[in-house]
């Protein structure tokens, strides 16, 4: 019963996670002209879409994989891959979308790094490599002891949760400080809620949404990788036999 209830949230995170992107991908099309790479604003509208799938939607993904009841048995070899390697995906989505917003700052002669939206944002974006080189260099590398990966652990845990709650208000402050500067004039006001911003709160209520459904599914015990063995956690992944 509960493996049918995780299914069922998988689905249910997969679907919301697929409309947070194309809702996103839908406000900068049609309230904001497209896309491009250019520098220009256009270029700055690949930013929330790429930050959003990068560090919200494959980045959860990445955060889940060990939760998939496949994982529990057999050897962890092909879960510690796919792990990492969606984490390194959900990485350079998120360079990507840095990219895009300093490019197109720099190209306008803008200010980079001066709101509290981007203080959280480049804080979750250094915490998240902080947190793949950690996890590469102690979790798959055969060089750390039983006692240093145990150690590591729940601190792994912690900040991976962490970096998905900062994420999550990146975003939430993100769309906030795009409506005052899109919705800023005496035509369409944000105080009057325009289609517009109707669209944009509702696409930040979704993301919301997902990621608290993400972190309920990393909290759930019974929906934790059953432990098997002090032995069996603490090989090095180098070391395991698929």
């Amino acid at each position: 019963m509960a493996e049918g209830r995780f299914y069922l949230l998988v689905l249910a995170l997969s679907s919301l996670g697929s409309v947070c992107v194309l809702f996103t991908v839908y406000w900068m099309w049609n309230w904001h002209g497209g896309f491009a790479w250019d520098g220009s604003t256009l270029m700055f509208n690949c930013h929330p879409v790429l930050m959003v799938a990068g560090m919200v939607v494959v980045y959860s993904a990445a955060s889940l994989v060990y939760r998939l009841p496949q994982s529990w048995v057999g050897p962890k070899l092909p879960w510690k891959v796919a792990h990492a390697s969606l984490h390194l995906l959900a990485f350079l989505l998120t360079v990507l979308g840095l990219v895009a917003v300093f490019r197109y700052h720099n190209s306008k002669h803008i200010a980079n790094l001066y709101s509290l939206h981007s203080w959280l944002g480049i804080t979750a974006v250094f915490l998240f490599a902080c947190q793949w080189l950690l996890g590469f260099a102690v979790f798959l590398l055969p060089w750390a002891s039983l006692q240093l990966r145990s150690l590591l652990k729940p601190v792994h845990v912690f900040f991976g949760a962490s970096i998905l709650a900062l994420a999550m208000a990146s975003v939430i402050s993100g769309i906030n400080e795009k409506l005052f500067f899109s919705l800023k004039n005496a035509t369409r006001p944000y105080s009057s809620l325009p289609g517009e911003a109707v669209f944009a709160n509702g696409t930040g209520m979704l993301v919301v949404a997902f990621g608290l459904l993400v972190l309920y599914l990393l909290q759930a015990s019974s929906w934790k990788r059953p432990e098997v063995g002090v032995t069996t956690e603490g090989q090095p992944l180098l070391r395991e036999r698929e």
